[in-house]
């Protein structure tokens, strides 16, 4: 049976419009190429004393119709135009420029998507601005969440050991607001969980959300894994995760991401 021509037309018209970049993809690549896109670095802190730990890198995205953009739109955006790449290796570049100005006590945290991990490159490529930055390798982490390890766990093993290898720790961004696929702390060189607000917010009002932090810190410590929680905004939660063993926290308690200059200062630099 034949197919009527409006709709090979129509079909036509999809494909272009499929195949032509969207006007915001285009507005996030010129962004790139100038100044227009911010990193910002949210404070993260020793629980045992309070002290400075380092910091999380976020990225952030002034639009001019469409106000501030943050992380996944930002990742979403770059995806749907093909720009993925571009995006990571400039946050994770201009994350790694700024932090090698800091003391050497502190920690950069980096987020890494599953298109990083599906880039044969990322790895190489991270080593080599590491090298070019001058920042060390050990006090570098990235984040990983559950959504980036679902496509292939056995490749992304491989692709982390080889950068654990180097030094860089691995942490499970977003612990417990996933599947929690108890197989990752089995196949992944992990040196932390990093838990969803999700796991926190109850802490101080629930005996069962309580238990649950319990538990997880007794099985971290039994892997030897740090346990870092995120979402902290008052100080009963505060003092809660510290009396639990949570090692590290961040979250507007401590301190809103800011930008690089606003972080030098609170750090000393």
């Amino acid at each position: 049976m034949s197919v009527p021509v409006q709709l090979h037309d129509r079909r036509r018209r999809a494909d272009r419009r499929r195949s032509e970049p969207h006007p915001i993809t285009e507005d996030l690549s010129a962004a790139l190429a100038g100044d227009g896109v911010q990193i910002l670095f949210q404070p993260q802190f020793r629980s045992g004393d309070g002290a400075l730990a380092g910091a999380e890198a976020l990225v952030r995205w002034q639009h001019p119709e469409h106000g501030q953009l943050a992380g996944d739109a930002v990742v979403a955006i770059a995806q749907s135009g093909g720009i993925t790449r571009r995006l990571a290796r400039h946050i994770a570049r201009a994350a790694l420029v700024a932090a090698a100005q800091w003391p050497a006590n502190l920690r950069l945290s980096l987020n890494v998507t599953a298109m990083d991990l599906f880039d044969r490159t990322f790895g190489e490529d991270l080593l080599a601005m590491l090298a070019d930055t001058g920042f060390p390798a050990e006090r570098l982490t990235l984040e990983i969440t559950e959504q980036a390890l679902v496509a292939d766990l056995d490749r992304s093993a491989r692709r982390l050991n080889r950068l654990a290898d180097k030094g860089i720790r691995i942490a499970l961004d977003d612990f417990g607001a996933g599947f929690c696929n108890f197989r990752y702390l089995k196949v992944l060189p992990l040196h932390s969980l990093k838990l969803d607000r999700s796991m926190i917010e109850g802490i101080t009002s629930c005996e069962r959300d309580l238990a649950v932090l319990r538990g997880i810190v007794a099985m971290a410590r039994a892997l030897d894994i740090a346990v870092i929680a995120e979402g902290i905004e008052t100080e009963a939660h505060r003092e809660a995760i510290q009396r639990e063993g949570c090692e590290v926290w961040q979250g507007y308690l401590g301190g809103r991401p800011v930008p690089v200059a606003q972080f030098d200062a609170q750090a000393g630099n």
